[in-house]
């Protein structure tokens, strides 16, 4: 067997498979090696599954049919996916009903280019909040601290660490308000929101559909590259345009906006970015502000997961764990006209948010604001507001200004904790957004790499 080949990037595994150096089947089961049960990244853990779609993917390359580049790749899936020959039960204590329990568009597109699902990764219930709590079915543990259970990061919960163990090399989350960047950043990887209405949502339980996105973490921004091409479906429509767009791109052809100086004090990234050709130049979002009063108040989320609750699992409502219950409440209880003016809000910020690319093509900002809190110091409505309200600040306005965005890791904190550089780019913008940031990671290093060092 080939050694280790789990730690191989996406672009040279997929070289291997089709020169036939390396079998799918080998690369499986070296990723279900790696899996660390104490580290719970998974609510349910698949690999017998695994090793049967792994065969398949192998005899479909020897029959020379190559369906993708994700051929043959384990990929994690968020417990809000459906997912034939699993169940869905969204981080809640009783599986969704049946709409949810089915495969939507994206998990349908992987199948048939014979993706390896490992298993489902936990969520928060609900995918509502950002420290990445869960009292129904336990909290994965953050690998980065060895000695206190230190929270992953949510909603995805179980994503990034699925990806710091090696049991899988690609991530399926999603992300209403910071979801796939806040695990990705605390885990010290790459986490990818794409543009909302760029990939598909159905068969994934929503939390809100006016603010939901799918999206991917993993290792590197080279491997985003290879996992969007495979899974966008522009780029499958329309060829490697995103692969060139990369290629092309140099540090001085494009220009990144900073925002508030002080945030960025000794932040060696953005001095090498500079030295390395990239300018840098003053550039707000304003918006942002009145974005993080809506996330205080519960946006629209609120009030949407609150009447799909009461719509199609009503039962649920009952065993709602009280950290999320008190959110949904709030939010729930808000009369139609305030439910449309918040709508009304979002679609404004939205609209001046996007005009402030003239200058610029990305903005940047630390992805998450704090160091990820030990879950024993998030166990009550008065330890976790604050530490969750930290953790999905700087990672909402993406959100609720449809913007697309990307977080890169790039040092640690003094806690030992990787801390992330979150890319905001105009709605649509995805492939310009991914060619930048494989550019910043060329002169910056990969995650491993740079945390390591």
């Amino acid at each position: 067997m080939n050694s280790q080949p789990s730690k191989w990037s996406l672009t040279k595994i997929n070289h291997a498979l089709r020169d036939g150096s390396l079998t799918s089947v080998e690369l499986v089961e070296d990723c279900i090696n790696n899996l660390r049960p104490e580290l719970s990244a998974y609510r349910e853990w698949t690999p017998e599954k695994a090793i049967i779609q792994a065969q398949a993917a192998d005899d479909a390359l020897a029959q020379a049919k190559d369906f993708g580049t994700l051929q043959g790749i384990p990929i994690s899936v968020k417990d809000l996916y459906g997912v034939d020959g699993t169940q869905t039960f969204a981080g809640s204590p009783a599986p969704m009903p049946s709409p949810w329990q089915s495969e939507g568009d994206l998990i349908k597109a992987l199948r048939q280019q014979h993706s390896v699902f490992t298993g489902k990764t936990h969520t928060v219930e609900f995918a509502f909040g950002g420290v990445g709590i869960n009292s129904h079915w336990g909290t994965p543990q953050n690998p980065w601290d060895e000695h206190n259970h230190r929270a992953p990061g949510g909603s995805s919960s179980g994503a990034g660490v699925s990806l710091c163990e090696g049991s899988a090399l690609v991530a399926l989350g999603s992300d209403t308000a910071g979801s796939v960047r806040i695990p990705a950043s605390v885990t010290g990887n790459v986490g990818l929101k794409t543009s909302y209405g760029r990939w598909p949502v159905t068969g994934v339980f929503p939390l809100s559909p006016t603010l939901d996105t799918t999206g991917i973490l993993t290792r590197t921004v080279e491997d985003a590259v290879v996992a969007f091409s495979a899974i966008d479906p522009h780029q499958r429509s329309f060829g490697p345009r995103l692969t060139r767009q990369v290629a092309q791109c140099q540090p001085s052809d494009f220009v990144i906006g900073i925002g508030e100086r002080s945030l960025w004090g000794g932040c060696d990234a953005i001095k090498e970015l500079s030295q390395a050709g990239v300018r840098a130049i003053e550039a707000t979002l304003p918006e942002i502000t009145p974005a993080i009063e809506l996330l205080k108040i519960g946006s629209v989320a609120a009030a949407e997961i609150d009447e799909m609750l009461e719509t199609t699992a009503p039962d649920s409502r009952d065993t709602l764990d009280p950290l999320v219950s008190s959110r949904i409440k709030e939010g729930g209880s808000i009369s139609a006209s305030e439910y449309l003016r918040r709508r009304r809000k979002l679609r404004s910020l939205s609209r001046a948010a996007n005009a402030r690319f003239e200058t610029c093509q990305v903005i940047v900002s630390p992805t998450v604001a704090i160091t990820p809190p030990k879950v024993s110091d998030v166990q009550t409505i008065e330890t976790y507001r604050p530490k969750n309200l930290g953790m999905l600040k700087n990672t909402c306005g993406a959100n609720y200004l449809n913007l697309c965005a990307i977080t890169i890791p790039i040092g640690l904190d003094n806690a030992g904790m990787p801390v992330g550089l979150q890319l905001m780019a105009k709605h649509n913008h995805d492939e310009s957004l991914l060619a930048i940031a494989r550019c910043m990671e060329k002169i910056l290093g990969s995650g491993a790499s740079r945390l390591n060092s």
